[in-house]
């Protein structure tokens, strides 16, 4: 723990200095200001606190799940929702479903005592991998009940490593682990820890909810004008490389494109290189003439889970670098998945391939023969997009056993 608390420290200075000229670290600083006096400001004494910590936006959407089952189910808890990133703090910050939002202070001793007297939690729960020593042991050591969900471990990580005592004592302070599979309760199992459970994968119920309440978009609507449509999620200028390839090479076929980073000049410069007239969806309406259209913009955050509906196909971003993004958004939606050579790390990606629900791709010519076997045989793009929505279908269910746990009935 001496190296631990050390590292902690070391990382707190180094954070107060690149807060100078970075500003991500310097939000992140900032939203730590009088975080305790702020904390108790807003919780009054003696509420019964349900508190989920989340990393970021993406831990977010596993734990959100959980949150509203809370809240639907268990109304006599306050929700006290906290984050370790900016970005999915100011993202999230004005989320209706907790009742507290915060960013988490730093795990060092003297704030893990100062949090825990303030917040005074009866029920905790981290979401996949978030490990703060400090934070688990006092947990470990009070009346707080603990738990972690849609847990993944793997074999290299550092609780299986010689060096890793600290993080293995760690585990001890979890009431329950709740892992997405058998592999990870297999490697907890191998160093002792059994009490554990396979429900699976929370984010699954939420693809599930987001689709249910996928809202229509008119203009995207009146852009596919009938016709199947094509549409690229996340996507970097990697993937948009060769999606401008396939735009070329397929001027039939309608396109709507949600690149990662929406700063107008990229998307312009990606504008300026097709064949074809475009458009931005920030700039058009359900009444817009699209018909000399070939590609539509989706210029703006939080349209992209509603889009999947309209897809015939689907391809998703980040694959040729640090790894895809969110597969099983459009995966729901039942369309053929294909994406870049950076997925082997996700275990979702891979079942998907298994199942011939999904395809890896590493060029044009391997994306357009994807393609072109799916726009020539409808029958076979149907039955592969099938298979996308039953593996979502097959899935379903975590949060509900989580909350039998919690609240009451083992699984």
């Amino acid at each position: 723990m001496i190296l631990y608390n050390t590292t902690v420290f070391l990382s707190l200075a180094g954070a107060r200095i690149v807060a100078r000229f970075n500003p991500k670290v310097k939000r992140w600083m900032q939203g730590r200001c009088r975080i305790f006096e702020r904390l108790r400001q807003a919780i009054p004494e003696g509420e019964r606190i349900f508190w989920i910590h989340c990393a970021s936006l993406g831990e977010f959407e596993q734990g959100r799940p959980l949150i509203e089952a809370v809240r639907a189910e268990r109304p006599e808890y306050k929700i006290l929702l906290t984050f370790f990133s900016s970005s999915g703090y100011e993202i999230r910050k004005n989320y209706p479903g907790a009742d507290y939002i915060f960013y988490l202070p730093a795990d060092t001793p003297r704030n893990v005592r100062r949090f825990l007297e303030i917040v005074r939690p009866e029920i905790a729960v981290f979401v996949k991998y978030e490990f703060w020593l400090n934070y688990l042991r006092q947990l470990g050591r009070s009346s707080c009940r603990t738990f972690i969900i849609s847990a993944i471990f793997r074999s290299d990580s550092p609780f299986f490593k010689w060096y890793g005592g600290a993080f293995r004592k760690a585990l001890a302070c979890f009431e329950r682990i709740f892992v997405q599979n058998t592999d990870s309760e297999l490697l907890l199992d191998s160093i002792g820890i059994s009490a554990t459970s396979i429900v699976g994968d929370t984010r699954f119920d939420r693809v599930a909810a987001i689709a249910a309440a996928a809202k229509p978009l008119p203009v995207v609507e009146r852009f596919a004008a009938g016709q199947p449509l094509f549409v690229a999620g996340s996507t970097w200028p990697p993937d948009e490389e060769i999606l401008l390839e396939l735009i070329a090479a397929h001027p039939d076929v309608r396109f709507v494109i949600a690149p990662h980073e929406i700063a107008r000049n990229r998307i312009e410069s990606l504008r300026n290189q097709l064949p074809r007239p475009s458009a931005l969806y920030t700039e058009s309406a359900p009444e817009s003439d699209f018909s000399d259209t070939q590609v539509l913009f989706l210029d703006t955050m939080g349209m992209l889970s509603s889009a999947y509906r309209y897809a015939r196909y689907a391809y998703i971003g980040g694959g040729f670098g640090a790894g895809i993004h969110n597969i099983l958004e459009a995966a729901v939606f039942g369309v053929p998945l294909a994406f870049g050579p950076n997925h082997r790390r996700f275990r979702k990606a891979l079942e998907l391939i298994a199942l011939g629900a999904a395809q890896g791709i590493s060029s044009f010519a391997e994306l357009d023969a994807w393609f072109t076997a799916f726009e020539s045989d409808s029958a076979s793009c149907e039955q592969t997009g099938s298979r996308a929505a039953r593996y979502i279908s097959d899935h379903k269910g975590a949060t509900g056993k989580i909350m039998k746990y919690i609240f009451g009935q083992q699984v």
